[in-house]
């Protein structure tokens, strides 16, 4: 350590000169302690996909989040594998399309690329029929009245009571 002349202004100096030595390496270990691998990791792709629909107007969204009304477009980062997209529009049925992602890896002639397919994702929603009609409650039908078959008949009613005997000849 040198040596200090000690004067009346050198106390300050030696306090000053020590700071800056301990800020320096504060701020130097503070830095290196925020040090991250996480910068090195790529981000993943985003792609831009077209959602389509007939008729136009639909609410169409994405499994991964976004969405809009079609015709439009979103931009969804691309998972590993694929998404869906749902279709909905007043007085037609819902609608899904699977999407698949596509990773080609580049070369050293051409670059790592990312797509979808469809792309295009187009739906074609079908008119949803009539509502359906509320159920009523039946009727209990009226027991049907006993219509008298003539006695002369070959087929006697079996429900009716025996006729009484009549007076012999």
């Amino acid at each position: 350590m040198p040596q200090w002349v000690v004067d009346s202004g050198g106390s300050m100096m030696r306090r000053v000169v020590a700071m800056a030595i301990l800020g320096t390496g504060v701020v130097g270990l503070g830095g290196c302690s925020s040090f991250s691998f996480d910068y090195f990791k790529s981000t993943p792709p985003t792609v831009q996909v077209q959602l389509e629909s007939n008729p136009p107007g639909a609410d169409g969204r994405t499994s991964l989040g976004p969405g809009c009304k079609t015709p439009c477009s979103v931009s969804v980062p691309a998972p590993e594998t694929g998404f869906s997209v749902s279709y909905t529009l007043a007085k037609f049925q819902p609608a899904t399309v699977q999407v698949q992602v596509i990773h080609n890896p580049g070369d050293l002639a051409s670059p790592a690329t990312t797509v979808t397919d469809p792309n295009p994702v187009f739906a074609e929603l079908q008119p949803a029929g009539p509502p359906p009609k509320p159920m009523r409650p039946k009727k209990p039908k009226a027991a049907k009245s006993a219509v008298p078959v003539p006695a002369e008949s070959a087929f006697p009613d079996p429900n009716a009571a025996p006729a009484p005997a009549s007076p012999g000849r």
